[in-house]
């Protein structure tokens, strides 16, 4: 059986650490999405970019996993930001109201700049 899923991390200069996903994320991918923020979480990143722009499918287990994070991430005072364009992935982020719980944002720069501490 073959997967559509690949997943790529990137340190930028501002020291945020970026988990990207491509293709999809169900039942069978999430477990390398959560070994992947996990694994950035207890090396001590506290800001997080998970970018979705080459993500076609989230199922609840990935829906779980970015919830998982968040709630790690709080009281580190930490971070995260998703990038979507992804039309049905936002929608499913608005129906399931985690559109208010995520900043999600169109651009990986956006959100780097929204992690950026303010001056």
């Amino acid at each position: 059986m073959t997967f559509d899923f690949s997943l790529t991390e990137d340190r930028p200069a501002s020291g945020a650490h970026v988990v990207a996903v491509a293709g999809e994320v169900d039942i069978f991918t999430a477990p390398e999405l959560k070994r992947a923020i996990a694994g950035a979480i207890e090396a001590g990143g506290r800001e997080l970019v998970i970018d979705l722009t080459e993500t076609r499918f989230l199922d609840s287990t990935a829906l779980g996993v970015l919830i998982g994070a968040v709630k790690r991430l709080r009281p580190l005072e930490g971070q995260m930001v998703i990038v979507n364009v992804e039309p049905s992935t936002a929608k499913t982020f608005e129906i399931t109201g985690l559109d208010q719980i995520f900043t999600i944002v169109e651009t990986r720069e956006q959100a780097l700049s929204a992690l950026a501490p303010e001056a």
